[in-house]
């Protein structure tokens, strides 16, 4: 589903990604876990083609990405949920739906359908329908995002720290609906998280990433290892060298 070799990105002067490889399998959910500047945003933003990459490839279903627009990543089935869900405010919950689905030519014949299919998987935001988005709580905000992301069909959905600001409970309702998404629709996810307990109940592989390079790749239930959470302790908060 997706290769990714020797990475390297950032932004002007300032690297951020060092060669990052990964390799992600369809229907998988890997996880990739570090601190603050350690890259992971940056990473997700470079394979959507936000962030341009400096060198390396990336290989998206067969086709080699790499300098391909984001739009056309998006129309190959590259779907992207980002930190602070970045929803519309001003929208209603059914406006933000339906952006979601027209920005796919595909889908504009059957927006009606395609709508119904959303709020039959994310049922909660059916009640929310006619209230703007700004006024959710983060948790529904976040439920949208996902929602929104998922109008356009992608393959394959790059999801940014999902439980930033989020109570608990949403977070359990969080974890339900992705784990029926992979099933239903073999649906693949890289996540990027900080929370140990939210990749554990998800993902099947998991990255530490340091200084724009994935170091470590574990399986999920090695998650509460003394070994693992010492290498994740020890890497710190990162941030990015100086100009």
């Amino acid at each position: 589903m997706l290769t990714i070799e020797g990475l390297r990105s950032g932004y002007g002067r300032v690297p951020v990604l060092h060669g990052v490889n990964l390799q992600v399998e369809p229907g998988e959910i890997v996880a990739v876990l570090g601190h603050n500047g350690s890259g992971k945003t940056t990473m997700l933003k470079t394979l959507m083609g936000i962030v341009p990459a400096t060198s390396g490839r990336i290989i998206f279903r067969g086709a080699d990405v790499t300098r391909m627009p984001t739009a056309d990543r998006s129309r190959r089935g590259l779907g992207y949920v980002p930190q602070g869900r970045e929803i519309f405010p001003k929208l209603t919950v059914e406006e933000n739906l339906r952006l979601g689905i027209v920005m796919h030519a595909e889908n504009r014949r059957r927006e009606e359908n395609v709508l119904e299919e959303l709020l039959a998987e994310f049922s909660l935001l059916r009640p929310l329908l006619g209230r703007q988005g700004g006024v959710l709580s983060g948790g529904e905000q976040q439920i949208l995002a996902i929602a929104r992301c998922l109008g356009g069909n992608p393959k394959l959905m790059l999801l940014d720290e999902p439980t930033e600001g989020i109570q608990p409970s949403i977070i359990e309702a969080i974890v339900e609906i992705l784990k029926s998404l992979v099933a239903r629709r073999m649906l693949t996810v890289v996540l990027v998280e900080q929370k140990l307990d939210f990749i554990a109940a998800l993902a099947s592989r998991v990255h530490l990433i340091q200084r724009g390079e994935l170091t470590t790749g574990f399986s999920a239930d090695q998650i509460g290892s003394h070994s693992v959470m010492q290498e994740f302790a020890g890497l710190g908060p990162q941030p990015y060298p100086p100009l």
